[in-house]
């Protein structure tokens, strides 16, 4: 891959900080009604570890009973066949860096797609959010050093979070043993220290509350082979969503905002060759993105975030505006095309004001973060999808809906290891346009900084030379050759819409 040469903002400082999780939520009487000589404590004893009450007191009895049996593996084939939940089988060597897997695009647009437009969510795993759909890999179980431990059902609200710094992901990936994830530290928000996550990382949602997103995957088409570009946080993740690199920042920022807005002092981690963090530097850099194809190609752009407010101030979610890290973005012409709040997409759509290509990211009490007592999320994806669904520009629109990062929830698929810094954990990914493939699930490797090669090939735009250039442009999520497809919206409960408007108002801050 070749790097770009950027230049820096801001002087380096000695030192780094891999960003833990704080918070201000309490259990809520559910929990904490749990029962510690349930299935949490007796799987912790009997792998001869002690379990962390903050671990046991979480753990909800949400339908165990279906653990009773095995699902099936479907027989697996091409692109879209195949998979299912199945026992995982532990790996027995250590991936070796290397070429791609995945085959290279065709780089020729395909003329139906004027619109792209990525929904980012926060911090799930692919088995954490599509644990059992049909035809898909995921697995029941997965290992915790010697110890095979039953994945099972946690409370999508639950505040309960686990790690997922740079170093949280060697951790979990463990040379390639994948058997790391309950070394990662996790606790409940407020925790002053952490302890190790143990079986508390090795959870998914509830079908039942992540419905939206099952029902969207099997109408449109979903990768079960996407991985995050960065083996690491959100702050990088992001910016690799629009950059397709992050100038070798490491972690997320030590102040909020993260980016050219933080405090005085604030600095990020980088990441040497060799994956070693190094000295850090203030979050705020001068590097090409997706933005400067666009700008010199004549399309428009929109990203919708919530607004940038003084640290202590404003929705957290004003974090994952990646474009405040880029300098020659925030401090140019180009920071109009960043808009808050991020509800106003919404009414953009409505209003026929939508870009070429639009980001959104949520507002804290609209993600699926974890631990922060919240389950809006799907809904407030549906929304929007719904709103496009509904509009004249359905019929030239693709919407990808992804999850930045892993959020230290147990993933089964080993990832392809590039070098230090890539690939990360599986994540999902939702293709949902006319010309998305019906109930597909497709099996071809992808990354996050995939969404920006099929911009680049929709537009007809060069790559950045980034993990872009690597990186497959999604075409076995679509079928350009099918007749296009009708909308057909999620179905929300009434007055869903209103109240995801409502939830975007400011919630408490954490650190990943």
């Amino acid at each position: 891959m070749r790097p770009y040469r950027v230049n820096h903002s801001g002087a380096r400082s000695k030192g780094h900080t891999e960003a833990g999780a704080a918070g201000r939520l309490s259990l809520s009487s559910k929990a904490r009604q749990s029962s510690e000589q349930g299935w949490g404590r007796r799987t912790f004893e009997s792998a001869g570890r002690a379990m962390p009450s903050t671990v046991s007191s979480l753990f909800r009895p949400l339908a165990l009973a279906a653990f009773a049996a095995a699902l099936t593996l479907v027989a697996c084939g091409g692109g879209g066949s195949g998979g299912g939940t199945t026992p995982i089988q532990r790996p027995s060597a250590t991936p070796t860096p290397g070429a791609s897997p995945s085959p290279q695009p065709t780089n020729t647009p395909s003329g139906m797609i004027k619109h792209v437009v990525v929904i980012i969510q926060e911090n799930r795993s692919f088995d954490n959010i599509f644990h059992g759909f049909p035809n898909a890999r995921t697995a029941n179980s997965g290992y915790w050093h010697s110890q095979l431990v039953t994945l099972q059902p946690f409370d999508l609200a639950s505040p309960y979070n686990v790690e997922h710094t740079h170093g949280a992901f060697k951790t979990g990936y463990d040379g390639g043993l994948m058997d790391g994830f309950g070394d990662v530290p996790g606790g409940k928000f407020g925790s002053e220290t952490h302890q190790p996550a143990g079986v508390a990382a090795y959870v998914y949602a509830p079908q039942a509350q992540v419905q939206p997103y099952w029902d969207m995957a099997s109408t449109y088409a979903l990768s079960d082979e996407t991985f995050e570009s960065y083996q690491g946080p959100s702050f990088v993740s992001h910016l690799f969503m629009v950059a397709g690199q992050a100038d070798q920042m490491a972690e997320n920022p030590t102040g909020t905002p993260w980016g050219c807005d933080a405090p005085a002092g604030t600095t990020v981690t980088t990441i040497d060759a060799k994956g070693e963090h190094e000295t850090g530097l203030f979050p705020c850099v001068t590097m090409p993105t997706i933005a400067d194809e666009l700008d010199a190609a004549g399309f428009g752009w929109r990203y919708y975030a919530p607004r940038i407010a003084p640290a202590g101030k404003g929705d957290f979610g004003q974090n994952w505006s990646a474009f405040d890290a880029v300098r020659n973005v925030r401090y140019s012409a180009d920071w109009v095309n960043v808009v808050s709040p991020e509800t106003r997409v919404l009414s953009d759509i409505d209003a026929g004001l939508l870009a070429p290509v639009t980001w959104v990211v949520p507002s804290l009490n609209n993600s699926d973060h974890p631990g922060e007592g919240i389950d809006n999320g799907p809904q407030w994806v549906s929304s929007i999808v719904d709103e496009i669904e509904a509009s004249p520009y359905w019929s030239s629109t693709a919407v990808l809906v992804v999850w930045d990062d892993w959020g230290g929830w147990y993933d089964s698929a080993t990832p392809h290891i590039y070098d230090y810094q890539s690939l990360g954990f599986r994540v999902p990914l939702i293709a949902i346009s006319p010309y998305a493939k019906k109930n597909y699930v497709s099996h071809v490797q992808y990354e996050t900084a995939s969404i920006l090669r099929f911009i680049e090939t929709q537009l007809g735009l060069p790559t950045l030379g980034g993990a872009d250039a690597r990186a497959g442009g999604l075409e076995d999520l679509f079928d350009f050759s099918q007749s296009p497809r009708k909308p057909q919206p999620v179905r929300l409960p009434r007055g869903a819409k209103q109240r995801v408007i409502q939830a975007a108002r400011p919630g408490p801050p954490d650190e990943d």
